[in-house]
């Protein structure tokens, strides 16, 4: 298979992707208000306020996850999908078919990872 093909693929992958996000975002759960309603009780008010907070860090990551999705398509625009933006060294074939939003090598994602 050619470079073109492999980029293809990536692409209706991250698009796919994108698509997915978008359908799921648009069905969200609309949960209680933080704090619950009037007249709860406290668990009631505990538990509202814990789904509330759950749904603020899901939409966060849903988020994060979008714009890296949009980035990788850039890359792809541009020429440069598939190149480490820390190290400059290929990503592998293997981790871009399991993470084609991706921006770094393996080994440059393992750093990051310690160094946090």
């Amino acid at each position: 298979m050619n470079n073109t093909t492999y980029l293809n693929r990536y692409r209706q992958s991250l698009l796919a992707k994108q698509r997915e996000l978008l359908t799921t975002n648009g069905g969200r759960l609309v949960l209680a208000p933080a704090g619950g309603l009037p007249g709860s009780d406290l668990m009631e008010q505990a538990l509202a306020e814990s789904e509330a907070t759950i749904d603020a860090h899901l939409s966060q990551a849903r988020s994060r996850l979008r714009q890296a999705i949009e980035w990788a398509l850039l890359r792809i625009t541009k020429g440069d999908y598939g190149v480490c933006a820390a190290c400059g060294n290929s990503i592998s074939r293997a981790r871009l078919r399991a993470v084609p939003w991706t921006h770094l090598c393996r080994d440059c994602r393992q750093q990051e990872d310690v160094e946090f």
